[in-house]
């Protein structure tokens, strides 16, 4: 499966109590499909004695398993906690975007998205100079020289 696929496939489960473990989560999901994979990530807080961060990602075979999980478990109660269900996002690469280390227009999806090819550029600079020639833009402040004061013409 893709990866593209795999996010369509996995939902997101916020709110979860302290107590609850991925047994739970695979036994109350479970219903809904066959599920690939629950990941249910860890403080990385040295001093913390929570055993995860509050959030899971439970990953389906189908993407139509995820869609019918969201519809059914988002704002339901588990271990006296409601839960929000989503549809997960993938998520953000450090190496691009403007938290990155390298610069903007260094990143390929940047160059991909903004390059513009020589041939655009000579396109560009051809209508713009046979634009000028045609019809010369007129002066805006043109026919203004006598209008020294505001208001209406006196009569």
């Amino acid at each position: 499966m893709t990866d593209a696929a795999r996010w369509k496939a996995t939902v997101y489960v916020g709110g979860l109590a302290s107590l609850v473990t991925s047994g739970n989560l695979h036994d109350a999901f479970i219903p809904f499909g066959e599920i690939a994979d629950i990941t249910l990530p860890k403080n990385d807080a040295p001093n913390t004695t929570e055993p995860h961060r509050g959030f899971a990602y439970v990953e389906y075979e189908e993407a139509d398993d995820a869609k019918e999980a969201i519809d059914n478990m988002d704002q339901s109660e588990l271990f006296g906690r409601v839960l929000k269900v989503s549809a997960a996002k993938p998520p953000k690469s450090a190496e691009e975007g403007l938290g990155s280390k390298t610069a903007v227009w260094e990143q390929e999806g940047w160059l991909a998205e903004h390059a513009v090819s020589e041939e655009d550029r000579a396109a560009a600079a051809a209508g713009a100079a046979g634009h000028m020639d045609d019809d010369r833009m007129e002066d805006p402040m043109q026919g203004l020289e006598g209008l020294d004061v505001a208001g209406p013409k006196p009569e």
